[in-house]
């Protein structure tokens, strides 16, 4: 993995699991394993996909897509509906 890619995964990893926990009320620690654990967090992972164009914002919206329907891919980031 590259530096830059690192550099990328932990700043997602900051933003995304903040929110989880503000919005959810869990520890940083249980945040971090959840969203870590994700396909959302495979896909954001895999460079060919370039997640990183959607920002912070639309990878939780993801990750909660996933949460809820079992799919990241039913994020309005990606259906763009």
């Amino acid at each position: 993995m590259s530096h830059d890619m690192s550099d990328m995964l932990c700043f997602y990893n900051e933003k995304v699991v903040n929110m989880i926990c503000d919005k959810y009320g869990i520890s940083s620690m249980n945040a971090l394993r959840r969203f870590l654990f994700s396909e959302t967090y495979q896909m954001l992972c895999n460079p060919n996909l370039e997640m990183w164009d959607f920002g912070p914002l639309g990878i939780f919206d993801m990750w909660e897509s996933e949460q809820v329907t079992g799919n990241p891919r039913n994020s309005l980031y990606i259906r763009r509906d």
